[in-house]
């Protein structure tokens, strides 16, 4: 069973920058969109990067500019570089394995103002 496991949070000042891991226990990438995720206090897991299998991305309005989402398919790892942060960025963040529905268990990033 693929595990997938984040790394690299933190707390981090407003304007500041983190890079976010997600290595998988497999290769997968040729078989499964990779996302990354977040989910704040009181609200709803929302999509903030997807890369396809094809290695296209999208990214939610609220980030684009500032994250960019890329993989290393020899080390079977998705990365979320996160740049000019912001407070509202604050959320636990989960790496997501589309095709396999499978969740990592999320890093958290807090940015204070």
């Amino acid at each position: 069973q693929v595990q997938l496991e984040e790394s690299g949070g933190g707390l981090v000042q407003a304007g500041g920058s983190l890079r976010l891991s997600c290595a998988a226990s497999g290769s997968i990438f040729n078989t499964n969109t990779m996302g990354w995720y977040r989910q704040a206090p009181g609200k709803q897991r929302e999509t903030v990067a997807l890369i396809y299998i094809t290695g296209s991305t999208t990214y939610a309005d609220s980030v684009k500019g500032r994250f960019t989402i890329s993989r290393d398919n020899a080390k079977n790892t998705v990365f979320l570089q996160m740049n000019s942060l912001k407070p509202e960025d604050t959320a636990v963040y989960y790496c997501y394995a589309l095709n396999l529905r499978r969740w990592g268990q999320g890093t958290q990033v807090t940015v204070s103002s």
